[in-house]
């Protein structure tokens, strides 16, 4: 059995929810990309991160059924596990650094696959939804206290691998602070929390909390 570590990435004040990661320090023992896959489809994660260089923080991102170029919560979580000021992502270059209880990196929306940003009109409706077909990826959210940057979110990735929802969608939250141009307290899920602020350039930081789980 491949050795792996699982990450808790965006966790609450608390120290609870969080979205589970896989990491596989080391790449080389899963060198081909079939085995990659068929790795990441049994540990079942929304991702795993396959790291090929820890010194230069070089990494490839799978879910169960899919390769990413760059993926929001794997970065948060392998950045702070490996502690290197940036992150090699099929996507580009993604800087991390840590900034006491936080985890952050620094990426660009182009880098994230399509997302449906559907707005509601309370934290209560998303709260309550149900989860949607596959076929869609979407990101349900509402204003909390639009005043105070608190956003209530849900992450539907609709693509039939059976990960219904994401319990913390670094990516999706970057989508809509760019869109949004300001930065975010967002509350996903269960109870996990991300934190999002625009930067110069076309950039958007990115962080949260993470525990080591195993």
């Amino acid at each position: 059995m491949t050795d792996y570590d699982v990450l808790r990435v965006f966790c609450a004040p608390n120290g609870g929810y969080g979205n589970e990661l896989g990491v596989v320090r080391e790449g080389s023992q899963v060198p081909g990309a079939d085995e990659r896959q068929a790795l990441a489809a049994k540990l079942g994660f929304s991702e795993t991160v396959f790291v090929d260089d820890p010194e230069r923080g070089v990494v490839d991102i799978w879910t169960p059924g899919t390769r990413l170029p760059f993926a929001g919560h794997p970065c948060v979580g392998v950045g702070w596990l490996l502690d290197v000021p940036e992150l090699v992502t099929g996507a580009g270059p993604v800087g991390v650094r840590l900034d006491g209880e936080f985890s952050w990196i620094e990426a660009r929306a182009e880098w994230v696959p399509p997302r449906t940003l559907r707005r509601y009109p309370s934290a209560r409706e998303v709260e309550a939804l149900a989860v949607p077909p596959a076929g869609e990826w979407v990101y349900a959210w509402a204003w909390e206290d639009e005043a105070a940057g608190r956003v209530r979110a849900r992450a539907f990735p609709g693509r039939g691998d059976g990960v219904e929802e994401d319990e913390a969608t670094g990516a999706a939250a970057l989508l809509l602070t760019e869109r949004l141009g300001r930065a975010l307290n967002i509350t996903q899920g269960l109870g996990s929390q991300i934190l999002t602020a625009p930067q110069p350039h076309g950039w958007v930081e990115v962080g949260g909390r993470v525990r080591l789980e195993r």
